[in-house]
């Protein structure tokens, strides 16, 4: 490539991070590290009608999370700044300027109510929703439609404008889409849109272009939805004398849930979540769950997030974020929707805790545990446990039920499973069994079965008739790990402790 990549990710702070707008992350990061370039995150906060509070910082949490911070950002600074957009209102005016002057777009000082009345009065059969372009801006109150006079008195009067592009009325405009190939459009079905508002602040059509120049920015990657928006940009590049500098984009395809575009209503619908982390929106208190605290590792997030519209050409699901890395490629980014699966996501999930070092979860399972009123835990006790019981837990969430017992004696017992076969010759054999252990020096779960089969051979009892009640008085049900693994990590009190309790309630 010719010159140095910079890659951007760019969100409105209006809300949660969703699905979508994760991937675009990633897609920037893999990108940008593979080709030893820069990820910058960019803050688009020029729709004050809109801003949240939070949910910048939010954004923050949500990347920092998931391991893809960026290298510039409003947080870590960087020498393109300022990165967010509200500080930077006073580069856009001159642009916007400059456009006019060059008479690529004009002044626009219709009032919400002309705007209505137009919407109104234009409206027929053939165009039901007219907008504003080359075939209604000549009839509306505007520099274009206004003497050079009557333009200035307005302006040095203050009169509330907007300025707005003047889209040729029949130009083919095209690029070439590092995902869909070359794309064409006709300037005559585009309308007049708006450059910078009544406010002073750039719409997104004038901000992106004069940021991406600004601030470097080799290759755009954003959603499917900005499609439609293209000749705009692109006759900006053009009109502004950057064409050459405009970057490489690509327009990712949408992520689709049960019915059609994955969103939030589908995570409450269907309870699976759609954002990153939890996010309540300060309006309305309402919780949208996130995948962090739905128990998710951060490395199977960007694993399954990676292959929603993209694989590497072979039969490989699991990826590690330094391989995504080395094999990712735009190119191979599928140009059509791409469905997500919640319980392919806990798939990958569940893969990525079985191959996760103990360490690793550690801090995760032990914050689990203390939100559950289960502290003070033996750290060396914590990481067998860990270690026994990870493979049966596909989220983080599931070690608290598939690790409960190690940490409470059980206080309730599948009796179902027991009762029916429960005999005096089960009983005195448990009571061997008490003998035995509180003799045993060697407490580990192969003596401790080998001890077990001893005295079933003795006592002409089966050992499988003796397993299931022998699980159930230690973890109170039927399942967990192996039962003399269990028994080896609560240890010999606290195991003779249990078999006694339970052998008074069967």
């Amino acid at each position: 490539m010719d010159k140095r990549v910079r890659v951007r990710f760019a969100p409105s702070p209006t809300g949660g991070l969703h699905l979508g707008g994760m991937r675009t992350v990633l897609y920037n990061y893999l990108f940008a590290k593979q080709h030893k370039g820069d990820f910058i995150l960019r803050i688009e906060d020029t729709d004050q009608s809109r801003y949240v509070p939070g949910a910048e910082q939010y954004i923050y949490d949500c990347l920092k999370w998931s391991g893809l911070e960026p290298d510039e950002s409003p947080v870590h600074g960087g020498s393109y700044g300022p990165y967010r957009q509200s500080e930077r209102k006073n580069i856009y005016r001159s642009y916007a300027e400059q456009l006019v002057n060059d008479g690529y777009a004009y002044y626009a000082f219709d009032t919400p109510e002309e705007l209505e009345k137009m919407r109104h009065d234009f409206k027929t059969e053939s165009n039901p929703s007219p907008q504003y372009d080359h075939s209604i801006r000549m009839k509306m109150r505007n520099s274009l439609t206004l003497s050079d006079d009557e333009t200035k008195k307005l302006l040095d009067a203050n009169t509330r404008h907007v300025v707005r592009i003047k889209m040729p009325e029949t130009e083919a405009v095209s690029f070439r889409d590092m995902i869909r190939g070359e794309i064409h459009f006709d300037t005559s079905v585009v309308d007049d849109k708006v450059l910078l508002k009544a406010d002073g602040m750039p719409t997104y059509h004038l901000a992106v272009v004069v940021d991406d120049y600004s601030m470097k920015i080799s290759h755009a990657f954003r959603g499917e939805e900005w499609l439609s928006s293209a000749p705009v940009h692109i006759l900006l590049w053009k009109y502004l004398g950057w064409k050459k500098d405009m970057p490489q984009w690509a327009h990712l395809p949408l992520i689709l849930g049960p019915n059609g575009k994955l969103s939030k209503r589908d995570g409450a619908k269907y309870g699976f979540p759609v954002f990153a982390m939890n996010w309540i929106d300060p309006k309305t208190n309402e919780l949208t769950e996130g995948f962090k605290e739905k128990g998710f590792l951060p490395e199977a997030f960007i694993n399954f997030m990676a292959l929603l519209g993209w694989n590497d050409g072979t039969e490989q699901e699991i990826f590690s974020k330094e391989e995504l890395i080395q094999k990712f490629s735009m190119e191979r980014v599928h140009s059509s929707g791409a469905k997500f699966d919640y319980e392919k996501a806990k798939w990958f999930n569940h893969e990525w805790i079985k191959k996760s070092e103990v360490q690793s979860l550690e801090s995760g399972v032990s914050f689990l545990l203390s939100e559950k009123g289960i502290s003070d835990i033996d750290i060396s006790v914590l990481r067998k446990v860990i270690g026994l019981v990870k493979d049966r837990c596909t989220l983080l969430s599931d070690f608290y039920d598939q690790s409960l017992f190690f940490f409470l004696t059980p206080e309730q017992y599948d009796l179902n499973a027991v009762k029916p076969k429960w005999n005096d010759a089960k009983k005195f054999f448990f009571s061997e069994i008490i003998r035995n252990y509180e003799l045993n020096a060697d407490w580990t779960a192969t003596t401790l079965e080998t001890n077990f089969k001893e005295i079933t051979t003795v006592n002409s009892i089966k050992p499988g008739e003796v397993l299931l009640p022998f699980r159930i008085m230690l973890v109170g049900g039927k399942f967990g790990p192996g039962v003399f693994d269990i028994a080896e990590i609560l240890g010999k009190e606290e195991t003779i402790h249990r078999i006694k309790k339970a052998i008074a309630v069967f």
